[in-house]
């Protein structure tokens, strides 16, 4: 009783639905729905009714097929988890003059490897070099795609086939299983570890320094802490060993920042700055985590070494595009003046956003879901804590203010589901029942569409 695929396509093709679908694209959606109603005839033959094998019926289930297939799988979403740097969600959020920058290179050509003053090749490292140098005080910058990426190249270029000293409590593992010690092992570098998991000192680094020995180097725990009996060794301590004994000190900061948080009420995170005062010969660090910028993994450091990494062939496997160099110089440009970088920058903007301020956005979105006036809707104001995310300040708690969400014939995870599956998905998070909205994350364009989301829901269940 299936109809044909040919016959679908004759029914359905005079339909204004179909007029601009590709016929590739038509018939091959034509076969996925008849193929699943011939499974499901044949997995449940007693639930198959002739009305769901008619041609109109197929030709309705043709059209939901390809209302899937033809929507975008990247979708903006609304996060409402209160985790600001969520590497699931995108990680940090562009400032509004990234985002002009970026679309004014991307819809027309560039400069991105011509000297204008030459009027020859240029170099692509060229464009944030300088602004890099001057916010940083290193010698010398590049830019790769992320911060793996620049870790990588710089362990293949200063250490490849060589011993790398690091501290065993500094093998960290992030996000998608990356781990310090698989990585120099990509590099061809040999690792050399330290120490003990909770404690490593001075003569730990300088008892295993060997005839070949290429680096020592430093990795910020990103994104757990030791706390208790510990103890650790400075940068300045490490690149004064590393003058003892002739060798370069590198140092993976992971989530890199040039703001000193601490003058914010948050605890203190050590700065590019001030590891580039420090003497480390190479520094890299993320672009989109506390740095608020676009993807990217960034390299400063001593002018000598840099060169080096610069002509490392492998930089062309992992070097940026326009893109992302767009975004990143408009957003490294926010940073010469401090104040207007917090406001401008998203991530600095909520990381810094006081509690009070935020209880604000919270009542006005409690008010318009009350006004919704739904007897199955509870919404309530509750305190609960943000977190910072992205592997920076994994002990911080931020104070917040979400937005408690209640249906009286739903589950929360019923709820969550249904506003995971809006248009404009709202990403929540489930706490003692109820549906959370930390209005920490939540942008101030992002109330009508939660208002859109919950009429919706109630509306359907």
């Amino acid at each position: 009783m299936l109809p044909g695929v040919d016959r679908i396509f004759e029914v359905t093709k005079t339909d204004p639905f179909l007029s601009d679908i590709p016929k590739p694209l038509a018939v091959s959606s034509i076969r996925a729905v008849i193929e699943t109603l011939r499974t499901h005839i044949i997995e449940h033959e007693s639930g198959v009714s002739e009305e769901n094998l008619s041609e109109a019926a197929v030709s309705e289930a043709l059209k939901k097929n390809l209302i899937e297939k033809l929507k975008p799988k990247l979708l903006r979403v609304v996060n409402a988890t209160g985790v600001v740097i969520h590497t699931n969600l995108g990680r940090s959020l562009l400032a509004a003059a990234a985002i002009k920058n970026l679309i004014a290179i991307g819809s027309g050509y560039s400069n991105l490897e011509f000297d204008l003053l030459k009027g020859i090749r240029g170099s692509r490292h060229s464009i944030v070099e300088d602004l890099l140098c001057e916010l940083s005080g290193g010698e010398a910058a590049m830019v790769v795609n992320n911060n793996a990426g620049a870790v990588l190249l710089c362990l293949e270029t200063i250490a490849s086939g060589k011993k790398v000293i690091v501290s065993r409590g500094e093998l960290v593992e992030i996000g998608g299983a990356f781990r310090i010690p698989d990585v120099m092992a990509k590099s061809g570098a040999i690792l050399k570890e330290v120490g003990t998991t909770n404690r490593t000192h001075p003569f730990d680094y300088e008892k295993a320094i060997e005839n070949d020995t290429a680096l020592l180097l430093k990795v910020h725990l990103s994104n757990f802490s030791v706390v208790g009996f510990t103890a650790s060794v400075d940068l300045k301590t490490l690149v004064e060993l590393g003058k003892i004994y002739h060798l370069p000190v590198m140092e993976d900061l992971g989530s890199g920042t040039f703001i000193d948080f601490s003058k914010y009420g948050l605890p203190k995170e050590p700065t590019i700055q001030e590891s580039v005062a420090a003497g480390a010969d190479v520094i890299t660090f993320s672009g989109d985590k506390l740095l608020g910028g676009p993807q990217a993994g960034i390299i400063v450091g001593k002018k000598e070494t840099l060169d080096r990494i610069k002509k490392n062939p492998v930089a062309r496997a992992l070097r940026i595009d326009k893109f992302t160099l767009a975004a990143l110089e408009s957003t490294l440009s926010l940073y010469r003046n401090e104040e207007n970088a917090v406001s401008a920058i998203p991530t600095l903007r909520m990381l810094t956003t006081p509690v009070k301020q935020i209880e604000k956005r919270a009542k006005r979105l409690l008010a318009i879901l009350r006004n919704l006036n739904n007897s199955r809707l509870t919404v309530t104001l509750i305190d609960l804590s943000s977190r910072v995310g992205g592997g920076a300040l994994p002990l911080l708690n931020l104070p917040s203010k979400c937005i408690g969400v209640e249906v009286s014939d739903m589950s929360a995870n019923a709820v969550d589901r249904f506003m995971r599956g809006y248009a404009t998905p709202v990403i929540g998070r489930i706490e003692n029942d109820l549906f959370i909205l930390d209005m920490r994350t939540v942008q101030e364009d992002e109330a009508a569409v939660i208002k859109s989301a919950m009429l919706d829901m109630l509306n359907r269940s």
